[in-house]
Formats: C-alpha cells, sequence, structure tokens
C-alpha cells in the first residue's frame, strides 16, 4: 500500500476528528488507566504493536482532573506497553515536546489510514505511476521526493473524513467542511511537481506536473 500522509498531518488541520469526531471502527487501540511521564505514555495490559500503533499515528488522551485532554503525536513505538509522544511537532525530525504529566489517563488511538492509503493509490493513478498505473515504468520508489504529495494527500483525507461524516450525521456543515477541503486538496495537487529519477543515478530526468500528470522533460 502507498500513503503519501500519516495521522499527524491531519492533527495538524482538525484535531477533532480524533477527539468526539473519531471514526469509531477505525480504534486501533483504546484503555485506560495509563500513565504519561515527560513524553514516555505507558498502558499496561495493552499490545500496541499487535493493534498495529506505529510512528506518525495519533493518540488522544484525558486525565481523570482534567489536566490532561487533547490529542498527541506518536513518535515511536517502544515496546508493546509504551509510546513516546509529543506535543505535536512543526518538524517531524524535531525532538519529542512533552505534554503534561498525568496519571489514571483514559486514552484511544484511531486512524485515518485506510482513507490516506486510498488516496496515495488515487494519487498515483493521476501521476501515472504504479501502482496506480501497473502498466508505467515509473513506480512511487523512483520519485526523488514525495513529501510534495504530503499536503495534497492529508486534505484528502480530511474530505473524506467529513463526507463520512456527513452520511452518517447528516450535518449540514460537515458537507461544507468536505467540500472546503476538497477544494483545498485540487489546489494542492495541481501544484505538485514530481521529480523522477529514471536513470536509477539520483537525478531528475522527468517532471511530472500537476493534476494531470504531465511529463516534462529536464
Amino acid at each position: 500500500m502507498v500513503s503519501f500522509s500519516n495521522d499527524a498531518d491531519i492533527l495538524k488541520y482538525e484535531p477533532i476528528l480524533f477527539a468526539e469526531l473519531h471514526l469509531p471502527w477505525q480504534v486501533l487501540a483504546v484503555g485506560t488507566g495509563g500513565t504519561l511521564s515527560g513524553t514516555t505514555f505507558s498502558a499496561a495490559g495493552t499490545d500496541f504493536v499487535t493493534a498495529q500503533v506505529e510512528a506518525g499515528g495519533v493518540i488522544h488522551m484525558q486525565s481523570a482532573d482534567n489536566s490532561l485532554d487533547g490529542a498527541y503525536e506518536i513518535v515511536s513505538v517502544d515496546s508493546t506497553t509504551q509510546l513516546t509522544v509529543s506535543v505535536l511537532r512543526p518538524d517531524g525530525q524535531a525532538p519529542a515536546i512533552a505534554p503534561p504529566a498525568a496519571i489514571d489517563i483514559s486514552w484511544r488511538i484511531s486512524t485515518f489510514g485506510p482513507q490516506a492509503n486510498e488516496i496515495g493509490f488515487q494519487l498515483t493513478e493521476q501521476f501515472n505511476i504504479s501502482p496506480g498505473n501497473p502498466a508505467s515504468d515509473v513506480n512511487v520508489e523512483d520519485v526523488l521526493d514525495t513529501s510534495v504529495l504530503r499536503r495534497a494527500s492529508a486534505l484528502a483525507v480530511i474530505a473524506i473524513a467529513y463526507v463520512m461524516l456527513a452520511g452518517k450525521a447528516g450535518e449540514e456543515n460537515y458537507w461544507k467542511k468536505s467540500l472546503h477541503y476538497q477544494k483545498l486538496f485540487e489546489q494542492a495537487r495541481g501544484r505538485c511537481r514530481l521529480s523522477i529519477d529514471t536513470g536509477s543515478d539520483g537525478l531528475a530526468d522527468i517532471t511530472k506536473v500537476g493534476a494531470s500528470g504531465r511529463l516534462v522533460r529536464d
């Protein structure tokens, strides 16, 4: 599967999608009695590895005294019962930023991974590369920097999320938000320029531009 964005990218725009608007059928793990010290979150009796929790995910935590209440980035899965978490960082390579310490935490890890995978496939299809176009001589691995697709992917996933919520709740504002993010996605996709290395020398040979996937020889 191909995914150009993760849940932490969604968190940058819509934290509420990991709070009261999370998708119950896409919860990876949930529990109570968690503890948070510095950037280390521990939850006895769970198995983050089996639950397929990954770095780049999002955990929503609320302590019994409400001193901690919000969604935070998962920096790493350190063991079956322990995560490194952080206040959302502007740079994914920056050191983790500790949330407020707390005990007796109710927590939940939900995901939009299935939607990100679908958007990833659609983007490769639109840019005429594999796996979206299995007949293409260009693979995702040939793209020198796929980060240009990260924002477009995140916006598209949010648009899908609000479509799903609107269909379930019949809430007009959800439809409006979906249309808003769909428009932002189309603009971001149109601005994408993919540098393709067809010679395996680390240098761009072809550039694919915008939603049409048009090829430009460098």
